[in-house]
């Protein structure tokens, strides 16, 4: 590792947003030839620090160094025009255009006249020398969410940047594009470029990293060499206690079949196939896990189950009853609660307070209805008890549920689905976007309900919640299940083939 001026150095970067401090007085000094990361809880203040350096956001104060120089950084071209480039968890690319067209989108260079085959000459050189295997003629949306990211790291190569900063970027691919993705950065790490590599996943930050920053609540905790630290302190450092890696699963016989599906087909919203034959059951006091990169029908799947999608033929068997095609009131008639991926969008009313929220599936039910009237004060009381037992950190019950933070609205929404006594619960990516805490208090309610004998079917990206809470996963490719495994016995790399497009070795279910 370099021991020179370092390429990057920030020094009292301070970012404040209306009623947030999200950066304070934060330093950070990144080396040449170095993969740099920068951990910490949602909210830490990563991005935003990462924005500052890519010329998105002005800091209010502190100052900026790259490689000695005092850099004022006004415009993403400004830190374009020092070598200095960011690929977004959210990609930035134009679908119907080429991989060539957007690689030379916005640059000034190639003029009025462009010569295409010169352009993807070069394109595909540096495709070559970084393992970046993608066609440089292929329009953006016939590739897959991993060609797009290199895509994105192309788009940075082309520029000829050498402080190359990555949010979060393994996100949505499988674990064999992960693996490939950490090739090319280190390979561009060991030509002399920077990476600086956001993340909250502590196992990948400690196989990718040199060195590593750790944020918490705006400020620099520490920063420490990868080889000197473990995970266990890192996640120390992060949460400010202790955190356990491993569930607590506590060993539960199944019982009869609460939820089985029989060859489903579904299109999704614009008119394609969504799911094709899709085939299992699980039983009671069971998690079965379905693993896959999003948009391989996952959503349409957790939404022809809880009556939100029609099912364009197959059959939806709860509890022996024929639930295909019938109304979401009907279904959750049938005991079955539902997390949605959409927090804030499904899950809950923005603008309604937590009392509210925490009712919407019993508030027609006595004690907290009489008649065609609320009580108000059985659904405090409700709400209060609520509160309490999931931990639910709110000013009061009063508060609109939009100001809570991340973990709190999950939490909110959890009350209210575990409250109804589900004998089915459907958790579409329960933990995503949550801190270290919160993902292990979600995962711990998940865990009481099967110990309490209810059928879990959990959809996540995240593939060691998923190896760490299922009882079986089944892997979903383009609408199909792959197969499916038991999670004891898992192999990482038979799901990563799954997760790709390969048949499993899993037995599927009859």
């Amino acid at each position: 590792m370099s021991t020179d001026t370092p390429l990057v150095r920030m020094r009292g970067i301070t970012k404040r947003f209306p009623g947030v401090l999200a950066n304070d007085r934060v330093d950070l000094e990144v080396q040449a030839g170095q993969v740099h990361a920068l951990l910490g809880e949602n909210g830490a203040g990563k991005t935003t620090l990462m924005n500052i350096l890519s010329g998105l956001y002005r800091a209010d104060e502190g100052e900026i160094y790259i490689r000695g120089q005092r850099a004022d950084l006004q415009s993403p071209r400004d830190a374009i025009d020092l070598g200095i480039g960011m690929v977004h968890q959210h990609f930035m690319l134009v679908e119907p255009q080429s991989v060539a067209e957007n690689v030379i989108l916005g640059l000034k260079a190639p003029g009025f006249f462009l010569d295409m085959a010169r352009i993807e000459r070069k394109i595909a050189e540096f495709s070559r020398q970084y393992g970046l295997q993608v066609d440089p003629r292929a329009r953006i949306w016939q590739l897959s969410v991993g060609e797009q990211q290199r895509v994105e790291i192309l788009k940075m190569l082309y520029r000829g940047v050498d402080i190359l900063i990555m949010d979060e970027p393994t996100a949505v691919l499988t674990p064999l594009e992960v693996e490939e993705l950490f090739v090319t950065l280190r390979r561009m790490a060991d030509e002399g470029k920077a990476v600086i590599f956001i993340s909250h996943k502590l196992g990948e930050v400690m196989a990718i990293s040199d060195q590593i920053t750790v944020l918490r609540g705006g400020r620099v905790v520490a920063t420490v060499d990868t080889d000197q630290t473990t995970k266990e302190e890192l996640a120390r450092m992060m949460v400010g206690r202790e955190v356990l890696f491993r569930m607590e699963k506590a060993p539960v016989e199944p019982g009869e079949v609460v939820l089985e599906v029989r060859n489903l087909r579904s299109l999704n919203d614009k008119g394609l196939p969504a799911l094709r034959d899709v085939s299992f059951a699980i039983r009671q006091g069971e998690i079965l896990g379905i693993a896959g990169v999003a948009g391989n029908g996952q959503r349409e799947l957790a939404e022809v189950v809880t009556g939100l999608r029609k099912t364009a033929d197959g059959c939806v068997l709860i509890a022996d009853c024929d639930l295909t095609n019938r109304s979401p009131h009907r279904v959750i008639r049938e005991q079955v609660s539902h997390v949605p991926e959409d927090r804030l969008g499904m899950g809950l009313i923005p603008n309604l307070a937590v009392s509210d929220n925490v009712i919407l599936k019993s508030y027609r039910d006595p004690p907290l209805a009489r008649g065609l009237f609320l009580d108000r004060l059985a659904i405090t009381r409700f709400a209060a008890r609520l509160i309490e037992a999931f931990s639910i950190l709110t000013p009061s019950q009063e508060t609109p549920v939009k100001l809570l933070s991340g973990g709190n609205l999950q939490r909110t929404i959890l009350a209210r689905e575990i409250s109804a006594g589900p004998r089915l619960m459907v958790a579409v990516h329960p933990t995503r976007g949550l801190d270290i805490g919160a993902t292990e208090s979600v995962c711990n309610l998940l865990l009481k309900q099967r110990e309490e004998g209810a059928a879990i079917l959990l959809i996540s990206e995240d593939l060691d919640e998923l190896l760490s809470v299922s009882d079986r996963i089944a892997v979903m490719y383009e609408g199909e299940i792959m197969g499916i495994v038991d999670a004891e016995e898992a192999d990482i790399e038979e799901i990563g083939l799954m997760m790709a497009g390969t048949k499993g070795l899993g037995t599927r279910d009859k």
